[in-house]
């Protein structure tokens, strides 16, 4: 198949990320690129070596088959809605919009019109999940029956650029980074179906320490101190805790235990890493990831230690499955029942009791063993 044509509508910070993921892909080329801000435009545009456009002529050119929505969460939906009223299929980052409601009109939008929607987070489609996956679907570890979630750190305002939306609503630990977790646990357990959870918001207040904003104060509107119970549609519960308000901890990403055995996950922020199973109280055993793809360490981050960092595999993914005429698996529907979830723990806390997960979904196929993109032919 030749390769298809995409746009890209926010050329922020996250935005290098799918220019260069698609210039490893022979399935996607990003063609154009637009922002509010021209300059971003231009910037990126001869960065990347892409047509510079208005959103508005990206929406209009008929070669675009696909539009990249990296707008900020506030955005996410009403861009969405423009790239659909165009007639485009729509892949975009996290998390599906900053309100639920606005979510699920976007699909019904979608469905009316016959096209795609994808949404990351794409990481759980990596070697180190995907082997973590393997591992349950064999019974490794038994039948799952409870796990603990950490994701906890001091947030992102000494380090992002821009870092004010992820104190505004659709932002905030949870919605931010919360969602590779709550994501990775619907890839290895299933969907959820109840939640309850205790929300708070540690500091009124952040200053940020980076360029060029230095010095700047942001008023804080969202909880960023999360912590709850998820119920699982096939038995098990998950204790999970996400903050930006620690300086530090020595808790695991995701421990699932289970009958037989106990397992160690990854960082959902990344696709690979080693898991470490224990089977029946023996000693911990590093897991071999390398028949699964998207587990070559090839990034580095701003921490410092390597990483594999494949985002927008998602999106070659979804072009791949719409070639064949199957579902994707980082869909939309995936990425609404994860939102309500999110949203839950909130709701939770302010009415004092669990809620249930009115989003119906099946778990995502597991990905085939082998290399590269190709696996998802």
């Amino acid at each position: 198949m030749q390769p298809v044509n995409i746009g890209i509508i926010g050329c922020g910070n996250i935005s290098d990320t799918y220019f260069n993921g698609a210039k490893e892909s022979d399935v996607v080329r990003v063609k154009a690129c637009a922002d509010l801000r021209t300059e971003a435009t231009q910037a990126k545009a001869l960065q990347h070596g892409v047509c510079a456009m208005s959103v508005q002529a990206l929406l209009d050119d008929p070669d675009i088959e696909i539009v990249v929505n990296l707008t900020v969460p506030q955005a996410h939906a009403p861009v969405s809605e423009q790239i659909l009223a165009a007639g485009k299929h729509v892949y975009l980052e996290k998390p599906l919009a900053s309100d639920f409601g606005a979510a699920q009109r976007l699909l019904a939008h979608a469905a009316t019109r016959g096209l795609r929607v994808g949404c990351a987070p794409d990481t759980f489609l990596g070697a180190g999940h995907q082997a973590c996956r393997a591992a349950i679907d064999a019974g490794r570890i038994g039948r799952p029956i409870g796990g603990s979630v950490a994701m906890l750190s001091r947030g992102m305002e000494s380090w992002h650029p821009n870092p004010e939306f992820f104190f505004k609503p659709g932002g905030g630990p949870m919605h931010d980074v919360g969602v590779y977790y709550v994501t990775q646990l619907v890839n290895l357990l299933g969907p959820v179906a109840r939640v309850s959870g205790c929300a708070s918001v540690g500091l009124p207040q952040r200053t940020v320490g980076s360029e060029p904003l230095r010095g700047q104060v942001i008023d804080v509107e969202v909880p960023t101190t999360v912590h709850g119970v998820l119920e699982f549609v096939n038995g098990a519960n998950v204790a999970m805790s996400v903050s930006w308000d620690v300086w530090a901890h020595q808790r695991a990403p995701i421990e699932i235990y289970g009958t037989e055995g106990s397992l160690l996950g990854v960082d959902p922020n990344w696709f690979g890493g080693t898991p470490r199973l224990s089977e029946r109280g023996g000693p911990w055993q590093p897991m071999d990831i390398s028949a699964h793809p998207f587990g070559v360490e090839n990034y580095t981050p701003n921490a410092g230690a390597r990483v594999a960092n494949y985002r927008g595999v998602g999106l070659t993914e979804m072009v791949l499955a719409m070639h064949r005429g199957r579902p994707h698996r980082a869909c939309g529907a995936l990425a609404l029942h994860v939102l309500e979830v999110l949203d839950a723990f909130g709701r939770s806390s302010g009415n004092g009791r669990h809620l249930g997960i009115e989003c119906k979904i099946d778990r995502p196929e597991p990905v085939p063993t082998g290399a590269d993109e190709n696996v998802f032919l």
